[in-house]
This record gives structure tokens, C-alpha cells and sequence, in this order.
């Protein structure tokens, strides 16, 4: 266990929520089917140790988005889902810090330190991880606790999911987080 556990380390899970496993829907294939499973470990972890838990959870503005407010998709998933007094922060973005009282809530408790999990990647895990290192938090992310899906890009070219997941991580690490993997934070 490393010396990070502290009362102002937070564990800030991002939209681990139902509608992520309809794969069709947000493309061909997912890597790390373990993300859920580690992010429930490092959970445990937490909630064993009494330390803070942040649980964010993407409410689409689109009403036909499975991640809409009243679909199915918009639930958290079992494995890691909130239990009383447990804080859920709700947002429509894909920074967990925008019209959001996140940080209010962070700065009110005096953590510094956020470790990061949850989906995607690419998107709403690096772009909170960003914000977070721009606000000057210390910021971990837990690649083994996270995941993406395939991309097309803009020439059509295929990227996969571990591709993009791993370029994710690539550009995060040593410049807005560290990052790390479950076993370095609990055994």
C-alpha cells in the first residue's frame, strides 16, 4: 500500500454506469474487461480505510443518449455502485469539474490528492484528470481501472480501444497525473 491512503486522498469514480456495456453502441470492441473490477478493489480499499469517495455520474443532455437521466444506461453499474453517504456528482460534460460543485466539495474537505478510475479513457477519465492537474491536485489515474472503446479517425483509419486507451494514458502521465496501476495501491 503506498503512503498516498491519506484522510485527503480521494477516490473519484467516473461514470462506471450501465449504458457502458452496450459496446455496439460506443463501438466495435473495449479493452480491459477488468477496469469495473479494479476500481470495485481500490472501492474496498476505501471504503475499509474511511477515506473520501467521489462517485461521478454522466447525465447526457441528449434524451436519446442511453446515458439520459431515465434510461436504463444512467445507472451506476452493481460492482461499484454508491452506498449511503457516499457523494454522487452528477454532470453532462466530460469533466467531472464543470457545473459541477466537485471541486467546492474537494477544497470544503482539503483532499489534494484525487486517484482517478472509471470510463473512458480518452474522454471523460483524461479530460477530469486535466482539469484536475490544472487545478493543481495531485492526480493519479489507474490505468488497470479504466477503459475506452475503438475510434475511427477522421481519415477513417480504425484505432482500438487499447490503442487508444494506451495513448490516453501515454499523454496524462508525467504531465497532469501519474499514473498507476491497482496493485500499486492495493494488494
Amino acid at each position: 500500500m503506498t503512503t498516498i491512503l491519506t484522510k485527503q486522498t480521494a477516490l473519484i469514480l467516473i461514470d462506471i454506469q450501465k449504458g457502458f456495456d452496450d459496446i455496439d453502441y460506443w463501438g466495435d470492441h473495449r479493452n480491459n474487461p477488468e477496469a469495473e473490477i479494479n476500481a470495485a478493489r481500490l472501492l474496498a480499499l476505501w471504503r475499509e480505510n474511511g477515506l473520501p469517495i467521489f462517485h461521478i455520474k454522466h447525465c447526457s443532455s441528449h434524451p436519446e443518449s442511453i446515458l439520459a437521466e431515465g434510461h436504463p444506461g444512467n445507472d451506476f453499474k452493481e460492482i461499484t455502485a454508491p452506498i449511503a453517504d457516499e457523494t454522487i456528482i452528477k454532470k453532462n460534460v466530460n469533466s467531472a469539474f464543470i457545473d459541477t460543485d466537485l471541486k467546492q466539495q474537494l477544497d470544503q474537505l482539503q483532499i489534494h490528492t484525487l486517484v482517478l478510475v472509471g470510463l473512458t479513457t480518452d474522454h471523460c477519465v483524461s479530460t477530469t484528470a486535466r482539469m484536475a492537474g490544472n487545478y493543481g491536485y495531485e492526480v493519479f489515474v489507474v490505468g488497470d481501472a479504466t477503459a475506452t472503446f475503438d475510434r475511427k479517425g477522421l481519415d477513417g483509419n480504425h484505432f482500438s480501444a487499447q490503442t487508444m486507451h494506451d495513448t490516453a494514458l501515454a499523454s496524462l502521465n508525467g504531465e497532469f497525473a501519474t499514473v498507476l496501476n491497482t496493485a500499486d495501491l492495493a494488494l
